[in-house]
């Protein structure tokens, strides 16, 4: 459960990117939040994955206060997240399989139980047979599955994307689409930021609209 209450977020110089922003997430549900360019989607989409603290308000997730917890508490709260940003953040200097065993090394997880997991991951998105290949040799469409598998390998109770979509052809959206929506079957937690309506259309997931950092629908 994600229960945000009164959050603001305010810049130097005074812009309030998000202002008073409050909504509830269960467990399990879809959650699309949308709205124009710059209404304050990939602002939300920070606070809510604690990439970011607000300025006021609090973020509570499974009975727990984020807003209240102390900086070097944050990666192990991270672990219950997967992230998946526009711009995919690969690493170009290493190959598929390593890519995604990165948050596995990270979390001291044992050398061959980090492979399987990974490559199960590579898997679940259809890129097994690409494990040893470097991410510029794949797709746009084939470096999204890549991050997503990245994101989902340390099995995460929530999978939190911004703009996943974005930068794809109609083909290659509707693949990522359907993996979200596959998560989503299996009890995933699923918060996506997009302007793509074929989410709305196909899934008819629950929606919250912004409009200038706050919520209007």
């Amino acid at each position: 459960m994600i229960e945000a209450s009164n959050l603001t977020k305010r810049y130097p110089g005074g812009l309030e990117a998000v202002r008073d922003v409050s909504f509830r997430i269960e467990a399990g549900q879809m959650v699309l939040i949308t709205g124009h360019s710059g209404a304050g989607k990939t602002t939300l989409v920070k606070l809510v994955s604690t990439i970011e603290r607000p300025t006021a308000g609090s973020l509570v997730v499974n009975g727990q206060n984020l807003t209240a917890l102390r900086r070097s508490a944050m990666p192990h709260v991270r672990r219950h997240f997967g992230l998946v940003f526009q711009d995919q953040k690969l690493l170009f200097d290493r190959c598929a399989l390593d890519n995604v065993l990165l948050p596995l090394q990270i979390a001291g997880l044992q050398r061959r139980e980090a492979v399987r997991r990974a490559q199960a991951a590579l898997d679940k998105v259809g890129l097994l047979a690409r494990e040893k290949a470097n991410p510029i040799a794949l797709s746009g469409g084939e470096q999204q599955r890549l991050a997503i598998a990245r994101a989902v390998v340390n099995r995460p109770t929530v999978l939190i994307a911004d703009e996943p979509t974005g930068n794809l052809d109609s083909e290659s959206a509707a693949e990522i689409l359907e993996i979200f929506a596959d998560f989503h079957r299996v009890g995933v937690t699923v918060v996506v930021a997009t302007h793509d309506q074929t989410w709305i259309e196909r899934y008819h997931p629950n929606v919250l609209r912004l409009d200038h950092g706050r919520v209007v629908a």
